[in-house]
């Protein structure tokens, strides 16, 4: 498996934008939902396994939140 290298020389465990397709592969806007996951991953180094739920995985996805406070990651 391929590995993308952030700036610092870390090498990222997850692959956002594949994990992030499959995790919004059934959004309503999925537009907005890869944009939304890809933030969380990059920040969070995780994305939930399956396409909802699944959040106690990845407590950091889960716990982000926008200014208004309502969940950001989806």
């Amino acid at each position: 498996s391929s590995r993308t290298t952030a700036p610092s020389g870390q090498a990222h465990a997850v692959d956002c934008g594949s994990a992030c397709s499959y995790r919004c592969s059934k959004s309503s806007r999925p537009n907005l939902c890869n944009r939304a996951c890809n933030t969380c991953c990059r920040r969070c180094d995780c994305v939930p396994p399956g396409t909802a739920g699944n959040e106690e995985v990845c407590p950091c996805y889960a716990n982000m939140t926008t200014h208004n406070g309502r969940h950001k990651c989806p």
